[in-house]
């Protein structure tokens, strides 16, 4: 689509246009918008604001600074105050001075809704797959840190839903760019073992109030959320996740997915789940559950154990008991509810939807 879209700019002039008013033209692409934007700034932390057209403004969304302002306007007004290089112009009301010192004010613009011409068909990037590709071997250097293959996960085993360590419970918000930040991560999305290291980065521990911080069931001590997810691992233990409200809104991330699920996470409880970031956990062979009673995330604490004893009798419609066994000994039985259906709980049972034959 990207490509598509670039090659119709092209063939109409909008490119030329852009470039003939000192526009610097960008990637096609999710990079500029995602925090990849090199802006070339002698001060990479002053305040500052910038408009964009698309629909994320949260600090850090463009280029890494948490102190650049994002505000977000049409295309239209976009243009207008990139001119005029004045967030306080007025296109209505306000004028330019020409290099010949004359006073002019902008058109308002008119264009048709599509290209007169339509939509440019581009297929260049696409390569089709071997006819006996079957038979191919993928060779990847084992040391290169932006390409890995990926692995199949592991089949469904009921034992390993008991005794998980709580790995975080997020306060507040938690997107898929709190589970999993882009920007400079995204040159290992091909690398499931390095991006992983940002798993959870930028969700607040309702625990201590801070991000990128957890406690460390087996050593007492507190470190980043994915280095104490990688210890369980290597310990061969099992952890889970609790969040509040609409846990995975955003961008439709499939490493927010990927990267708990290879991290040994073996549970998602949350009070509500984004529609397409629980679908995204359900083909990762993630559980993805919520709480019955949401009041029911207030009784956990940091040092909680859970299990789902009767995991494997899940079933669409049908509601899991969780034990959460606290450090004193007390323990807690709350309910928790899902969406399975046959098909994603074939997904569970098989460890992926990758892994599922039916």
């Amino acid at each position: 689509g990207s490509e598509q879209v670039l090659a119709t700019a092209l063939r109409d002039g909008l490119i030329d246009d852009l470039k003939a008013i000192g526009g610097v033209v960008l990637a096609n692409a999710c990079g500029p918008c995602i925090g990849q934007w090199e802006r070339g700034e002698k001060d990479n932390l002053r305040p500052n604001s910038i408009v964009t057209t698309y629909n994320r403004n949260f600090a850090k969304r463009a280029d890494g600074n948490p102190n650049t302002n994002i505000f977000i306007v049409s295309p239209q007004i976009a243009t207008a105050l990139a001119i005029a290089g004045d967030l306080r112009f007025n296109p209505l009301t306000d004028s330019l001075e020409t290099a010949d010192g004359r006073r002019v004010k902008l058109d308002p613009p008119k264009v048709a809704a599509l290209p007169a011409g339509g939509i440019c068909i581009d297929r260049s990037g696409y390569v089709a797959p071997s006819a006996d590709g079957h038979k191919r071997e993928v060779k990847v250097d084992p040391s290169s840190h932006r390409i890995q293959l990926l692995r199949p996960f592991a089949a469904f085993d009921p034992a390993d839903f008991q005794n998980m360590y709580l790995l975080l419970q997020a306060e507040g918000k938690c997107t898929t760019d709190h589970i999993s930040q882009a920007g400079s991560w995204l040159r290992f999305r091909g690398h499931l073992e390095n991006i992983s290291d940002n798993l959870l980065m930028g969700a607040v521990n309702r625990h201590c109030g801070r991000t990128n911080e957890t406690l460390n069931r087996i050593t007492g001590e507190r470190g980043a959320v994915s280095a104490v997810a990688k210890y369980y691992k290597s310990k061969g233990l099992h952890s889970i996740v609790v969040a509040e409200e609409n846990y995975g809104e955003g961008s439709s991330r499939e490493h927010a997915a990927l990267e708990p699920r290879f991290l040994n996470v073996k549970a998602v409880l949350a009070k509500s789940f984004a529609r397409i970031h629980e679908t995204n956990l359900k083909k990762q062979g993630v559980l993805a559950i919520t709480f019955a009673d949401k009041a029911d995330y207030d009784l956990i604490r940091e040092s909680d154990t859970f299990s789902l004893p009767a995991i494997e009798q899940i079933a669409p419609g049908r509601e899991l008991e969780v034990v959460i066994v606290h450090d004193d000994g007390t323990t807690e039985r709350i309910r928790a509810r899902h969406t399975y259906n046959e098909l994603q709980t074939g997904w569970l049972k098989a460890g992926s939807a990758l892994n599922h034959k039916g």
